[in-house]
């Protein structure tokens, strides 16, 4: 609030929430299961009418398998990063898929960002201070944090001009 009971406008410079990509939506996760369910049905309808009706109980088994892989994936889908930069902090909060928190400040005229390239393609990006790195952005793929990483950078000097801009 300023001097005169106002609320003061929101100060912050850059906000961004980090989240793993998922390509298959729900609605494509039902029709996958299904198309896998019903393949799965209609061989396994063969082998029982051949005589081998064991080995419908191992395409059942595999429907199951493929479903828990998808859950389990969904799940941990639910992890996302909150990168929140006003000129007086950075602050990086790393939320697991079980929901616990985990919150880091930095100052943002002291943080630097590391983003590194390995000889594979593939690349870390770090925030660095006063000896410290954390590594984020691991939920995203290579060409995304490549993208974050410049973003960030820009947003880190806007923040270091201050509110004037100057």
């Amino acid at each position: 609030m300023d001097d005169k009971g106002q609320a003061a406008p929101d100060a912050r410079v850059f906000r961004a929430i980090l989240h793993p990509h998922r390509s298959l939506g729900p609605r494509g996760f039902m029709i996958l299961m299904l198309a896998i369910g019903s393949v799965s049905f209609v061989m396994g309808m063969v082998f029982v009418f051949l005589g081998a009706w064991p080995v419908f109980g191992f395409f059942g088994l595999d429907v199951l398998l493929v479903y828990i892989a998808f859950k389990l994936n969904y799940r941990a889908a639910r992890a996302y990063e909150l990168v929140e930069l006003t000129p007086e902090t950075l602050k990086l909060t790393q939320i697991s898929a079980s929901g616990k928190s985990r919150s880091f400040e930095f100052n943002p005229y002291w943080v630097r960002i590391l983003f590194t390239e390995r000889p594979d393609g593939g690349n870390h990006l770090k925030l660095v201070s006063h000896g410290r790195e954390l590594e984020f952005g691991r939920l995203l793929n290579d060409d995304e944090r490549r993208d974050f990483a410049e973003a960030l950078r820009g947003a880190l000097e806007t923040a270091r001009l201050g509110p004037s801009g100057s």
